[in-house]
């Protein structure tokens, strides 16, 4: 797992030593970049699976001091990736979708 900055440069590394989607490495990684960060730096954060992690961070408490600094999001292309189409919208809102 890595972590990239905006133009796709690799940051830091995280070695998995076990399959599927494990948010500890997620969290060392987002950890290990604050650390590196000044006290007040705010970060946008891309993460396949952030709604999950980002509530696991509220109802857990994990990175509890950092997570005013960061904001969660995810993909449109994972958000639609399981039920493409999205039967719920009109042509015309899956424009105002992509364009946004």
């Amino acid at each position: 797992m890595a972590l990239l900055c905006h133009h796709d440069h690799v940051i830091h590394l995280a070695n998995m030593t076990s399959a599927g989607e494990k948010q500890h490495y997620a969290l060392a990684l987002i950890k290990s970049l604050f650390s590196h960060l000044p006290d007040n730096f705010h970060i946008g954060l891309l993460y396949d699976i952030g709604s999950q992690l980002e509530q696991s961070c509220r109802k857990w408490g994990f990175l509890k001091p950092l997570l005013p600094q960061i904001s969660f999001a995810i993909s449109v292309f994972h958000a639609f990736g399981h039920q493409w189409p999205p039967a719920h919208l009109s042509p015309t809102e899956m424009r105002r979708v992509w364009t946004f």
